[in-house]
């Protein structure tokens, strides 16, 4: 069995104690994090030093910022980190263990730069494309920014040309998703129209569950044929997202040590994103 969480926490110093009580009562073998909201150095070491885990932290303070933790247990040999070239403001990382590729990923909300959503979102299809064309399967998470369909806002919330559910955009999230993709949450729950997995912070919303799906785990076909499950848990937590955990009939993928190899140069998105990257421990 293969289990994964996503969470949006909405700043990891706030949240601490929060995602230690997650990790304690589901020990998710991947753990990903978006908009941490903080820079490596400022994350609170009992997170920071998971011993059970291979981390992996990439953000700046007080905006964005993604994580990406794989348990030690299921995943002896430590995975290859990495971030693709469209890699914008610390909102991606990915991990990769044998054939198979985690990605944590933060989309641009859109509502101070909509062409710089519009690029992320256009680069994600691409990025999918070419994981698939390595032979490799996928499985990626995170607050996408996108409610895919109508249904996936409450009633009162409807607005089609309001960023987060214009045609444009959900265009472009079906594009990634049809690089071979399976929204997990939709194929454990066809018929359901309030799988909502963020509220705004007012007027006791989250209670009423009047909300926004905008968190999504999305994986290869081939994979999405081994779920057993993907539920939200709108009950935990204090952040304005609520976590996502979807669980696999399948054992981890079996990755044998390789020898160091030469790395070619970085690119200048990964230059430029070491300024908010944290190394493994």
């Amino acid at each position: 069995m293969l289990t994964i969480t996503t969470w949006n926490v909405n700043g990891i110093r706030a949240r601490e104690p929060d995602v230690l009580t997650w990790i304690d009562r589901h020990r998710p073998d991947v753990l990903c994090l978006q908009e941490v909201k903080a820079s490596p150095d400022q994350v609170p070491a009992a997170l920071s030093n998971l011993e059970q885990y291979w981390c992996y932290w990439h953000g700046h303070k007080g905006y964005s910022g993604v994580a990406l933790h794989l348990a030690r247990s299921t995943f002896p040999t430590r995975p290859v980190f990495a971030h693709p070239e469209f890699d914008h403001e610390t909102r991606i990382v990915t991990a990769t263990a044998g054939n198979l590729v985690f990605a944590s990923v933060y989309v641009p909300n859109g509502g101070k730069d909509f062409p710089a959503k519009t690029r992320f979102l256009n680069a994600m299809a691409d990025f999918v494309r070419q994981v698939h064309a390595e032979g490799k399967s996928l499985i990626l998470v995170g607050d996408l920014n996108v409610a895919r369909e109508e249904r996936d806002v409450h009633p009162t919330l409807r607005r089609p040309q309001q960023i987060g559910q214009t045609p444009n955009e959900r265009s472009q999230l079906e594009h990634i998703i049809g690089e071979g993709l399976v929204d997990l949450s939709r194929q454990f729950h066809p018929d359901t129209d309030q799988l909502f997995t963020w509220w705004a912070p007012w007027r006791n919303m989250r209670a009423r569950n009047i909300g926004w799906r905008l968190d999504y785990v999305l994986c290869s076909a081939a994979l999405a044929q081994r779920a057993s499950s993907c539920e939200a848990f709108p009950e935990f937590g204090a952040s304005d997202h609520c976590p996502v955990h979807a669980v696999f009939d399948m054992p981890a993928p079996d990755v044998s040590p390789e020898p160091p190899s030469e790395q070619p140069p970085p690119s200048p998105a990964t230059e430029a994103a070491k300024e908010g990257q944290l190394k493994l421990f």
